[in-house]
């Protein structure tokens, strides 16, 4: 059979993701050391798992509600209001998905006609642009500088807004690099939006894992909670990216559209996760308090190492990555990338795996633990002096 003719000619031209064969390479060495995987290395709380333990010990086997189950869904918008001030209805304005990666497939799903456009923050986590173009969207690319500390300024927003405008999908805290936008920063970016009809996706999966101040919902304006979509889940910040749990707030006619959706490609959430999860969010603010405290004290070692080897990087102040700049090694991101991996056994992404903003850049995880990222910060130290010494070779 000919598939060439049979196959969605949208699906077959999206790159693969960049991030990939770093994994496949770092499988095949020893004594590796990972800064590329985002994904916390602390195993989920003790009493989190004993809320998904207890569900399978009562026989809680069985599919729960399309949209999850009540006592989830008020659970979440208790949590909500306690941590953002936002207030959300459980009955019409919740959907609890799989993970916050289906929530992002499902909303695009929901309102992307073709040729709609869709403002996407470069550099962007991986499946942003591909979920625009499998919904028949067309990715508009802002590209954001280093120099503005990699956040969005009104300027960019403006000149980037068409008549074809439908969305626009913000993350911040950011992935891959960490930055974050206060309410200062959010005050103007409001001035341009709200008078628009433009719906607003924003990611919040890394809120709890901010370091300077309190992380602030662009939903918590009163000019944007209609036009707002928030996305959240458990992977980060409460340590259970394994359980497969996100969700979704929104206005009710939204939410309704995105129900059936799920509805027909999902069916519903896993149900021990979403006990587990009722738990997390009830009484898990110490154990997430622990671990940004960790967070923290790595993100602050890393920093100032990678400035001392002469990479430099702005401070990030969310999330858990790092996005120093490898210009001065005269590498390519992908050449960095791939030859640290090979000659030190520390794995790096390259920065253009998230868009062409990142290239010159790799985005590193200190989610692992300090032992890790010190032995890593002296292999990639012996690295750069040994591309300095290859380039006064030249």
């Amino acid at each position: 059979m000919n598939y060439e003719g049979i196959l969605n000619p949208v699906a077959k031209d999206i790159k693969p993701s960049g991030i990939r064969k770093y994994f496949d390479l770092i499988n095949e060495l020893d004594d590796a050391i990972s800064l590329g995987i985002g994904e916390p290395d602390f195993v989920t709380p003790w009493h989190i798992r004993q809320a998904g333990i207890e569900s399978l010990e009562l026989g809680h086997t069985h599919y729960s509600p399309n949209s999850g189950f009540r006592e989830l869904r008020a659970e979440i918008c208790k949590y909500v209001k306690r941590k953002y001030n936002i207030s959300y209805s459980p009955d019409n304005q919740v959907l609890v998905t799989v993970g916050g990666s289906e929530a992002i497939d499902i909303i695009f799903r929901s309102i992307l006609c073709p040729g709609d456009e869709v403002i996407v923050l470069e550099p962007y986590f991986v499946s942003y642009r591909p979920c625009v173009e499998l919904s028949g969207g067309t990715p508009v690319i802002i590209a954001l500088k280093a120099e503005n500390d990699f956040k969005l300024t009104a300027e960019e927003l403006s000149a980037a807004i068409t008549p074809k405008t439908k969305a626009i999908i913000i993350n911040f805290p950011n992935n891959p690099t960490g930055a974050i936008m206060t309410k200062k920063d959010l005050d103007a970016i409001v001035e341009v939006l709200k008078d628009k009809d433009i719906v607003v996706i924003s990611d919040e999966i890394y809120a709890e894992l901010t370091y300077d101040g309190k992380h602030v919902s662009i939903a918590s304006y009163p000019e944007m909670y209609d036009k707002t979509v928030v996305v959240n889940g458990y992977s980060k910040a409460f340590a259970m990216t394994g359980w497969r749990l996100g969700y979704v707030l929104a206005q009710p006619r939204l939410i309704e559209i995105m129900f059936k959706i799920h509805q027909y490609a999902i069916m519903s959430s896993p149900t021990m996760a979403q006990f587990a999860a009722i738990e997390a969010m009830a009484n898990g603010d110490e154990e997430v308090e622990k671990m940004r405290t960790e967070y923290d004290r790595r993100r602050r070692y890393m920093h100032k190492a990678l400035n001392e080897i002469g990479l430099k990087c702005f401070e990030p102040k969310g999330a858990f990555y790092m996005f120093p700049s490898i210009q001065s090694t005269g590498l390519s991101s992908d050449e960095f990338a791939e030859g640290l991996l090979k000659k030190e056994k520390v794995l790096v992404i390259p920065g253009d795996a998230f868009g062409d903003a990142g290239t010159g850049f790799v985005r590193a995880t200190y989610a692992t633990s300090f032992e890790n990222i010190v032995e890593a910060m002296k292999r990639i130290k012996r690295f750069v002096k040994g591309c300095e010494g290859a380039n006064d070779r030249v």
